[in-house]
């Protein structure tokens, strides 16, 4: 006989909990505490089985009905609904745990980290994460969507960061791929945002443009007066356009006692070296010359920074 709400209002606890069925499987559980649970009582392959569907007011009789009407077309179809909870809150609890700063943080300690990348490059990596954080590093990858991933970019880009903005969505894009082979998500949210965000803006700088006054800058150059490991590197800067860091550490020897430039190797896409080299012009073999005799031969300074090398070996020589 079905149940009425009036019945259920009436039951009152005993000492052992007893039930009270409604119909088609569907009963009323009342527990010595007071509380009244809801339960299924269905089978599949031959065994029965039960499934809670909520507890009593919080879940009506009219709501526990059609709960029940639904689960038993799943069963008609082959399907364990208690099975299929128990998946659900396993996904639930592994997503949970996969959160996106978490993934991210695998993705540059396990990948970037083992691939060799630069110091340099594992903190700007670092950085991003932190800027995307807030926003989205406590939900589960899987979760986040195009609109939750647009935010934090849309505050940098509220804020004049435009190009921060776009390296981050970058970071991003390759941590949600990278979830995606680990099987932690499915999509990449930051694939569609590529229109969403402005372009960088270019920053132009002065220049020198007429060779009057370029005249003048070298000249101005040659005449100053400073320390040989700040003044080489812009003497040489004239001739090979490199940086004056490179160029303080690059060997001017081929080891033949041929005086030649060697740049900074270049990574190709293959992860093979090529080393460039070219021969010194004749303005700057004077340079490399004086400097490599305060150096280490090979090198124009030695791995000591050369401003404390110099003020140590000025000390030395006044004793």
């Amino acid at each position: 006989m079905a149940l009425t709400a009036l019945q259920i209002r009436a039951f009152s606890p005993g000492a052992t909990a007893y039930k009270r069925a409604d119909e088609r499987g569907l009963y009323l559980e009342i527990f010595p505490n007071g509380s009244k649970l809801w339960r299924l009582k269905y089978y599949v392959g031959g065994k029965e089985k039960r499934i809670a569907l909520g507890a009593w007011p919080e879940v009506s009789l009219q709501a526990a009905r059609l709960e029940r009407d639904e689960l038993r077309l799943r069963i008609a179809k082959g399907e364990d609904p208690a099975l299929t909870r128990k998946k659900n809150k396993a996904t639930a609890k592994i997503s949970a745990a996969n959160t996106f700063e978490s993934v991210a943080r695998e993705y540059i300690e396990n990948k970037m980290v083992g691939e060799g990348r630069a110091e340099a490059t594992l903190l700007k990596a670092r950085w991003f994460l932190d800027l995307l954080k807030p926003a989205i590093g406590h939900m589960p990858i899987s979760d986040v969507d195009p609109q939750m991933m647009l935010a934090p970019l849309k505050k940098l880009e509220a804020r004049g960061n435009r190009e921060t903005a776009k390296k981050c969505r970058s970071f991003a894009s390759r941590v949600f791929r990278y979830g995606a082979a680990t099987g932690r998500c499915t999509t990449d949210p930051t694939a569609i945002l590529k229109g969403a965000l402005l372009t960088p803006q270019a920053r132009h700088y002065a220049a020198i443009l007429e060779p009057e006054k370029l005249g003048e800058l070298l000249r101005a150059i040659d005449a100053f007066e400073c320390y040989l490991s700040k003044s080489f590197p812009v003497r040489l800067m004239q001739v090979f356009a490199d940086e004056d860091g490179n160029l303080r550490s690059e060997a001017m020897s081929d080891g033949e006692g041929n005086p030649v430039f060697c740049p900074r190797a270049i990574a190709a896409r293959d992860a093979l070296i090529e080393q460039l080299v070219a021969p010194i012009a004749k303005q700057a073999r004077p340079v490399p010359a004086s400097a490599a005799a305060r150096g280490d031969g090979r090198r124009l300074i030695g791995r000591v920074p050369p401003c404390r090398w110099e003020v140590a070996q000025s000390r030395r020589a006044q004793g």
